[in-house]
């Protein structure tokens, strides 16, 4: 028996819930990248990000090539970049919901008025 759809999208955002995993996707989004260049941007010890990059090729987000010495990693899918590029165009409508009423927040206390009602 299958599982169901549900199931097999809350494991693939749980392969995603990493923020190091996040990293190198993000970096992968802009082009190839070797460990070697991946190594400051993401910030972790290089075995931790070999254990990263383990678990997305295991969910087939990324492939590797070998070239002369150095690994390359690319995604799988520019469906891969487009989803961070929504992700992100989320979290900013998200956020500034968030800074407007912080921000009705700061007037009320103000006493500008905004939380009392029109007579």
């Amino acid at each position: 028996m299958s599982r169901p759809l549900y199931q097999l999208k809350a494991e693939f955002f749980k392969t995603l819930g990493h923020p190091s995993r996040i990293r190198v996707l993000e970096l992968l989004s802009e082009r190839d990248h070797s460990v070697a260049e991946m190594l400051p941007e993401v910030g972790i010890e290089p075995a931790h990000l070999s254990q990263q990059l383990a678990v997305l090729r295991r969910a087939n987000l990324v492939v590797s090539r070998k070239e002369g010495s150095g690994v390359y990693y690319s995604l799988t899918s520019p469906d891969v970049a487009e989803l961070l590029r929504m992700t992100r165009s989320i979290l900013t409508g998200m956020l500034s919901g968030q800074a407007e009423l912080l921000e009705d927040l700061r007037a009320s206390a103000r006493g500008d008025g905004a939380d009392t009602p029109a007579r």
